[in-house]
């Protein structure tokens, strides 16, 4: 008498087969599909969920040369797609937010170590 397959082994073997049989864009049809699905079963909070479960598992495994090297390809990435008006804006936007969550104190602050730098910059 055979032996009972595992539920892991017989999912490993189906895999296989079905990778023989089907090509990338197989793969990114389905991917498709099933984000689709998700997105409509689940809110904002699911995403905010998951999204802070995968960014404490990465800081986990990644150290500050990693976050260094993925900034550096990102603001590169995004300097390449984005001009002059792009950075406006936003930098407008990140001003409207701060000014939004400071007092004036947190400014006073900021200017004087502003100041200490450019100070120190020109000694």
């Amino acid at each position: 008498m055979a032996d009972k397959m595992s539920r892991e082994e017989a999912g490993r073997k189906g895999g296989q087969a079905t990778a023989k049989n089907h090509d990338k864009e197989f793969y990114q049809e389905i991917g498709q599909k099933g984000g689709e699905a998700t997105s409509n079963n689940h809110d904002k909070e699911f995403y905010q969920e998951i999204g802070e479960k995968g960014g404490e598992a990465t800081s986990n495994n990644h150290d500050k040369e990693f976050y260094q090297e993925i900034g550096k390809k990102g603001g590169e990435a995004t300097s390449d797609n984005h001009d002059k008006e792009f950075y406006q804006e936003i930098g407008k936007k990140g001003g409207e937010a701060t000014s939004k969550n400071h007092d004036k104190e947190f400014y006073q602050e900021i200017g004087k170590k502003g100041g200490n730098a450019t100070n120190r910059n020109n000694d």
